[in-house]
C-alpha cells in the first residue's frame, strides 16, 4: 500500500496551499515537511530531489513532483476531480486558471511595499467583483447547477471556494452582489471533506502574519 503523500514547503500557505485544499477535499491524508531555514531549501536542492530547484514539491506514488500546475493536475486527474472528458477538463483549466490568477494578486499583497499596499488591495477588490466573480455568478445562473463544471464536484470548484476565502479575509463581504456564488461557498463548505479542513487544528494554514513573512523572506532569500 502506497504511503501519504509528502509536501514539502514552508509552514505558511504560498503556492503549496491550493495543493493542500486539494488533497484534503479528495479525502487523501497527507504529511508535510517543513523547509524551516535556508539550509533545509538547499538541502532538498543539493539531494536532486527538485526537479527546477524549487518548491512546491510533493512525493506522491513513487514520483517527487514539483511544478504547482503539474502536481494540481495529477491530483485532480487522480481523484476524479478533473472532468468526465476533454472538454469538461478544458473548462475546469480555464476556470482554474482564471481563478489562480486572482489567487496569485492576493498571495503576493503582503510582499509589497507598504506604500504601495493599499493601491493593490484596492486592485485586488476590483478584479475580484468586476472581473472573476461575475463570471462564477454567470455560469451558476446559466447551467442552474450546484457546481461549476458537469453538476459534480471539481478541482475548480474547490479552487474558487479557496479563492472566496482569501478575498474575504482582504473585504469581508466582497460577496454581497452576488447571490449564487454567496450559495455556492455555503454549499461547498458544508461537504464533509472540505468542512473538516476548514475547523481548527486542520493543515490548511492561516494568513501570513509578520513572523511568517519574516520566516518565508529569510527561507527564499526575497
Amino acid at each position: 500500500m502506497a504511503g501519504k503523500p509528502k509536501l514539502h514547503y514552508s509552514n505558511g500557505r504560498g503556492k503549496m496551499e491550493s495543493i493542500r485544499w486539494l488533497l484534503a477535499a479528495a479525502g487523501v491524508e497527507f504529511e508535510e515537511e517543513f523547509i524551516e531555514t535556508k539550509e533545509d531549501l538547499e538541502k532538498l536542492r543539493n539531494d536532486g530531489s527538485l526537479l527546477f530547484q524549487q518548491v512546491p514539491m510533493v512525493e506522491i506514488d513513487g514520483m517527487k513532483m514539483v511544478q504547482t500546475r503539474a502536481i494540481l493536475s495529477y491530483i485532480a486527474a487522480k481523484y476524479n476531480l478533473y472532468g468526465k472528458d476533454l472538454r469538461e477538463r478544458a473548462w475546469i483549466d480555464m476556470y482554474v486558471e482564471g481563478t489562480t490568477d486572482l489567487m496569485g494578486m492576493i498571495m503576493y499583497l503582503p510582499l509589497q511595499p507598504a506604500d504601495t499596499k493599499e493601491k493593490n488591495l484596492a486592485l485586488i477588490i476590483e478584479r475580484a467583483t468586476n472581473r472573476y466573480f461575475p463570471v462564477y455568478e454567470k455560469a451558476l445562473k446559466d447551467h442552474g447547477h450546484d457546481y461549476l463544471v458537469g453538476n459534480k464536484l471539481s478541482w475548480a470548484d474547490i479552487h474558487l471556494l479557496e479563492a472566496i476565502l482569501m478575498a474575504e479575509e482582504c473585504k469581508p463581504g466582497i460577496l454581497s452582489a452576488f447571490p449564487l456564488l454567496q450559495a455556492f461557498k455555503e454549499r461547498t463548505s458544508n461537504i464533509p471533506t472540505i468542512k473538516k479542513f476548514l475547523q481548527p487544528g486542520s493543515q490548511r494554514k492561516p494568513q501570513m502574519d509578520e513572523k511568517s513573512l519574516a520566516t518565508v523572506k529569510k527561507i527564499f532569500g526575497i
